[in-house]
């Protein structure tokens, strides 16, 4: 195969200025497949780790809507229910608004039993678990803002207030935990008591949401059911989902990434797959004599067919790795300025593996007519045209 790459790589070269736009429409192509597979990852990256066991229970209204912190011990009396954590969204901000934080508010000891996956040193977490004020602190936050464990840090609330007045929270960093199977680690994780006890009438004794282990996976529907069942006609009526449903679903609040990449990556790669077809098309019929003396020598039509089809992967699988490179590149040098927004902005793996099948693929079916028309060549005729 390697020893007709000059040969396929001249043919292609006999028409630079064809050559070149080609190449910049398969570069395009994969290029923002790359960048969409990009961000489709930043954005599902929560729902790939979601736990099977785990339930997330809300308000029916909206995520944003509160419910009581008396739904908790009610959930725990349930058969099938192994543990539970409640969970707010605290909303903060470190020095300046510009320096958002995702600190999240929680029952410590049930949260973590829960999220095994966080993993930090046995000590860091026991002493996090016997300090009311204490924080743990995603491995990723810890390195962009230079935090050392034993540090205090002050995080201001933008929704939540004090009954003094204030909107601060003054946290002592006891931990720093990482993810066992990846994710973002640009967060934090504080006492559910410390953050409700000094807070405003009106606002004392309200959680976000509830997180719930159960025994069994296969049960999870049931018990969803029975906790809605529960709070129904209640002042605050509930919605219990899987973990993973609750994640897909808030990722889809800025769109449907899988719809929006299946459908810009269809039409970019038809128009790429015309392009690259009518390219060979028409380096077949301008070659036809040329495929008659191969023929003529000896070649075979499946000989002949193979070469055309190469050349089509070749030209494809080309013009695919520099656009799959640039997008990498894109991805890695933008990480750090999208980091606030998108902490995960890469092209994951199994993304790269798909682009190199699609490539090969896509070669396959733009060089298939012209291969099959080399094929069915006839040498006496091929020869009396030239």
């Amino acid at each position: 195969m390697f020893k007709f790459l000059p040969l396929l790589w001249a043919n292609l070269k006999r028409r630079k200025l064809r050559l070149v736009f080609t190449l910049a429409s398969i570069v395009v192509a994969f290029l923002m497949f790359g960048l969409l597979e990009a961000m489709r990852y930043a954005f599902g990256m929560g729902v790939d780790l979601a736990g099977v066991d785990r339930l997330m229970l809300q308000n029916k209204v909206s995520i944003i809507q509160p419910l009581p912190a008396s739904y908790g011990n009610r959930i725990r009396g349930l058969k099938g229910v192994k543990r539970v954590s409640n969970a707010s969204w605290f909303g903060g901000t470190y020095q300046s608004e510009r320096n958002q934080i995702v600190l999240i508010p929680v029952e410590g000891e049930q949260y973590l039993q829960m999220y095994p996956e966080m993993t930090m040193p046995e000590e860091q977490k026991r002493a996090w678990l016997a300090n009311r004020t204490g924080a743990l602190v995603g491995k990723a936050l810890m390195q962009q803002h230079g935090w050392q464990v034993g540090q205090t840090v002050p995080i201001r609330s933008t929704f939540w207030r004090k009954a003094d007045g204030g909107e601060v929270w003054d946290l002592h960093i006891d931990g720093v935990y990482d993810l066992a199977k990846g994710g973002d680690t640009r967060g934090m994780i504080m006492h559910y008591e410390y953050f409700n006890e000094p807070r405003m009438q009106g606002q004392k004794d309200l959680v976000g949401w509830y997180i719930l282990q159960v025994d069994d996976a296969q049960a999870s529907p049931q018990i969803a059911r029975q906790i809605d069942a529960m709070f129904a006609n209640s002042s605050a009526e509930t919605r219990t989902s899987t973990e993973k449903a609750m994640m897909q679903q808030w990722a889809n609040q800025v769109g449907n990434i899988g719809a929006i990449l299946i459908a810009v990556a269809t039409a970019v790669f038809f128009t790429m797959l015309l392009v690259t077809a009518n390219t060979m098309a028409q380096s077949v019929r301008e070659r036809t004599n040329e495929l008659a003396v191969l023929k003529t020598l000896g070649f075979g039509g499946g000989q002949v067919m193979t070469l055309v089809l190469m050349e089509a992967v070749f030209i494809t699988v080309l013009g695919g790795a520099i656009g799959l490179l640039l997008a990498l590149m894109f991805a890695k040098g933008a990480g750090p300025a999208l980091e606030n927004f998108l902490p995960l902005f890469r092209v994951p793996t199994s993304s790269i593996a798909f682009a190199v099948v699609l490539m090969v693929s896509l070669g396959v079916l733009a060089g298939a007519l012209p291969a099959t028309q080399a094929l069915r060549l006839k040498i006496v005729e091929a020869l009396r045209k030239s």
